[in-house]
């Protein structure tokens, strides 16, 4: 069996963190941010761990 590959676009987004959890940004903070309150834009900021129902398929993207 040859090694699995990293997909090449989960790599950019997700990170691992020391425990083995994974990370991801939150969305919707690329444009229209005039209409989003300073609230929603700060908390937007922070990352946030993957949902466990998700963990499974990025850990295959990442091939952990």
């Amino acid at each position: 069996m040859p090694k699995m590959k990293t997909h090449s676009s989960a790599k950019k987004r997700f990170k691992v963190t020391g425990t083995g959890k994974i990370k991801r940004n939150r969305s919707k903070m690329r444009h229209r941010m005039r209409n989003k309150t300073t609230k929603t834009k700060r908390h937007l900021r922070h990352a946030v761990v993957v949902h466990e129902a998700e963990h499974a398929r990025v850990e295959r993207l990442l091939a952990m």
